[in-house]
């Protein structure tokens, strides 16, 4: 949305004149400095995974194989919202303070993984998420994106506070001020301290990845441009495991902290999954999905499995980025209709069984996250993707209108692809961390990693039997939880009545 003015009951329906182009060299020369970034990225990738060592500037800043990840994949993908931009945010009266936020968003980010002085990352943490607010409230002239704007401030204060609350007490109790020096002196930092410190970071986390029950400033964020929208949901959101991931030998160092965090991912995921069923608004829709999607990453850290974390929000963010992006050639009048499903009948349901283990297997095997017959983290996350691999086989059968022969191959080929495409990113990904403490780390099983089981069943029965359809206190449950800030909704209906 890049209206110059707030809409009004008398001119709301008006017809919007066609946008002229901006004469300001701004656009321009901040995406050729963003792809500019993102080539030298690219080469700063190949050296790290070249050398595998990673290079450290004057105790504040450490280049590692994280680093030279997330470099090219949040210039990527900010160099793609800069090359959108330069039409869509055409005749907006304030392009050059869009892309002056846009392009240092991008710098912010990129000093945030490569820092290494405690100082220097919070102050990346709390410009990020300033930023990101700046860019939800760009339309001033509405007062709806004014109020989604303070509201999102005041969680990124939140979460900053935190995370330097915790950074300074490691800080204090390591006498070290580097992340480097901090996490080669934890054997001297007492249980209680290091229990404190990893419960602030793992909710400076959870707040700005958006989880229940701090996932309201997502919700309220829709009065941001498309754009930015696509910059928030592709690469902001994934700070939370990012987070993790970097200060893994803090918070995997106590079992309590991870089955937390364990906790947060499932229920958000499972949360964020089911929210998007009474939604109707097509970037809301996606909102919830991001909350889910988001869930499903901190699970991941919670396992134990921070670097398939950082490999799932790389490809979370390509899909996010490009379904904003696309958001509005989803809009259409159209009559409702009936969408029909075919039925699956004991072929359809078997070869629904077989992908699903069958991808389980895989996603095991190339991962390694499920090598042995133990129950333990990795056959948790092993069977969340079974389940999830039954539903999307099932839907794909019931609701293809290809001939029987055709659908029992393709669907199957369809999601085996799929979880071979992670499979292949995950190991890249992984080879690229080897340098980076605690990517991977065994954890023991508690109450929490079989309730978050038991969760995930009890989700997948509920979603097959179709209890959801009857119960309309869960629907209500779950359209108050999905409800935005109403101060930051940006229409009612009642504004396009001129009767």
């Amino acid at each position: 949305m890049t209206d110059e003015s707030a809409p009004t009951s008398d001119d709301a329906v008006a017809q919007l004149s066609e946008p002229t182009p901006s004469t300001s060299l701004v656009p321009r020369a901040s995406t050729r400095t963003v792809w500019t970034l993102f080539a030298l990225s690219v080469g700063v990738l190949a050296l790290a995974a070249r050398n595998g060592a990673g290079w450290e500037f004057a105790g504040a800043l450490r280049v590692d194989g994280l680093t030279a990840v997330m470099w090219v994949v949040v210039t990527f993908f900010s160099g793609i919202v800069h090359s959108y931009s330069r039409r869509y945010m055409a005749g907006d009266r304030h392009i050059d303070r869009f892309y002056y936020r846009v392009l240092g968003f991008t710098l912010v980010v990129m000093t945030l993984t490569a820092a290494d002085h405690v100082a220097l990352f919070a102050a990346a943490w709390l410009a990020m998420g300033l930023l990101m607010a700046s860019l939800i409230g760009h339309v001033r002239e509405w007062e709806q994106a004014r109020a989604a704007s303070a509201l999102a401030r005041r969680y990124f204060l939140a979460s900053s506070g935190l995370l330097a609350a915790s950074l300074a007490l490691l800080a204090w109790a390591t006498g070290a001020t580097t992340l480097t020096g901090i996490f080669g002196a934890l054997e001297g930092v007492s249980r209680t301290v290091g229990l404190v410190a990893a419960g602030g970071i793992v909710l400076a986390a959870v707040i700005q990845s958006a989880l229940f029950p701090f996932h309201n400033w997502l919700l309220s964020s829709m009065t941001a441009p498309t754009p930015a929208s696509a910059l928030m949901h592709a690469g902001f959101v994934n700070a939370g495991g990012i987070l993790l991931t970097r200060f893994a030998p803090v918070v995997a160092d106590h079992l309590a902290v991870m089955s937390l965090v364990v906790l947060f991912g499932a229920v958000s995921a499972l949360l964020g999954q089911a929210m998007i069923l009474v939604q109707t608004d097509v970037k809301r829709k996606l909102g919830c999905s991001t909350i889910a999607q988001m869930g499903f990453m901190i699970l991941q850290c919670g396992l134990g499995f921070f670097a398939a974390a950082i490999a799932h929000l790389v490809l979370h963010g390509f899909y996010k980025a490009y379904l904003f992006l696309s958001s509005g050639a989803a809009v259409e009048q159209a009559v409702p209709r009936d969408e029909k499903q075919t039925h699956l009948g004991f072929s359809g349901v078997a070869v629904s069984l077989l992908t699903a283990v069958g991808g389980g297997v895989l996603f095991g095997v190339l991962t390694g996250k499920a090598t042995s017959l133990e129950l333990n983290s990795g056959t948790i996350l092993t069977l969340v993707v079974v389940l999830t691999t039954l539903t999307a086989a099932r839907d794909i059968l019931r609701r293809s209108t290809l001939p029987a022969s055709v659908r029992f191959v393709s669907a199957p080929l369809v999601v085996l692809t799929a979880i071979s495409g992670y499979a292949i990113a995950f190991n890249a990904v992984s080879t690229m961390l080897s340098g980076v403490p605690m990517t991977h780390v065994s954890t023991e099983m508690t109450i929490a990693h079989y309730l978050v089981v038991a969760l995930f069943v009890g989700a997948y029965l509920v979603a097959e039997l179709g209890w959801y359809h009857s119960s309309k206190r869960l629907y209500v449950t779950l359209l108050n939880l999905s409800q935005p800030d109403p101060n930051t909704v940006l229409t009612d209906k009642e504004d396009y009545n001129d009767a």
